[in-house]
């Protein structure tokens, strides 16, 4: 067991994410920075799909009360490691100084009962596992592998983000992912699991709004105000904003780390 003594602003149990229903208007959820908590379960010897905990903007405090190998990951631990705590001891993760997101993983995964095929908990439809609390006491899986060595690969960099083409540039004239770039955003305040928001030029776009259709992760919708939103884990299955363009993959994960204040760049992808 894992006992829970301090959270923080938020911590939330994840995994890789609940894949193939969103046909059910369920979303995928999952870990929002994916290299990162990749990284944590491989360093304590986890399979990928075992469930981690997710901290956003650090406080979280646990003891363990079973031998176990630990490793937190992600905004907190930029030169992370496995960490062998025995029974009784505690593992804190202090207050950001930078980023948004940390993973603790721990050897044998968090293992809460799985909801249509994933222990992620979906702050949108409510699906999964509740948010943890102070006081909580989380089961542990058996561990099944060794800790990675230290030099193990890591995430890459922080850097621009890259945009692909998306399926509405009909919507807003020529050069719309120019347009995106040369835009100097800002991560907005409200900005969430389901979305991050921006801040800054309004994206000339045409009036009304689409039939609802299907939504990927990374998709970049316009509202009627012109202002981005970049479309996350918890996003719903559709929507009726044009998409302007679509993150790539590889970089859907800086999104996870970009702080409300921060400036993010938007680049074409080659």
């Amino acid at each position: 067991m894992l006992t829970v003594l301090a959270t923080g602003p938020q911590v939330l149990v994840q995994d890789r994410g609940r894949f193939g229903y969103a046909h059910l208007g369920v979303p995928r959820a999952g870990a929002l920075d994916g290299p990162a908590a990749a990284l944590a379960n491989r360093l304590v010897g986890n399979d990928r799909d075992a469930a981690v905990l997710e901290s956003l903007l650090g406080g979280l405090v646990v003891r363990t009360e079973v031998d176990r190998w630990v490793a937190v990951t992600g905004a907190a631990a930029p030169f992370p490691r496995a960490t062998r705590l025995r029974a009784g001891d505690t593992l804190a993760i202090q207050a950001l100084p930078t980023g948004m997101r940390s993973y603790l993983a721990v050897a044998g995964g968090i293992d809460v009962p799985p909801v249509l095929g994933s222990r992620s908990t979906d702050t949108l439809a409510g699906v999964g596992p509740k948010p943890v609390e102070t006081g909580d006491v989380l089961p542990i899986g058996a561990a099944v592998g060794a800790p990675a060595a230290l030099d193990t690969p890591r995430p890459p960099a922080r850097g621009p983000i890259r945009v692909l083409p998306g399926p509405h540039a009909d919507w807003f004239g020529p050069g719309v992912l120019a347009r995106l770039a040369e835009t100097a955003w800002i991560v907005a305040a409200a900005s969430d699991r389901v979305g991050l928001r921006l801040e800054g030029e309004a994206i000339p776009r045409t009036p009304g709004e689409l039939v609802s259709e299907g939504t990927v992760l990374g998709a970049i919708q316009v509202p009627p105000d012109g202002r981005p939103v970049i479309l996350l884990a918890d996003h719903g299955p559709t929507g009726g904003y044009p998409v302007a363009g679509v993150v790539h993959p590889d970089d859907v994960w800086q999104l996870a780390q970009a702080r409300p204040g921060e400036s993010l760049t938007l680049r074409p992808a080659p």
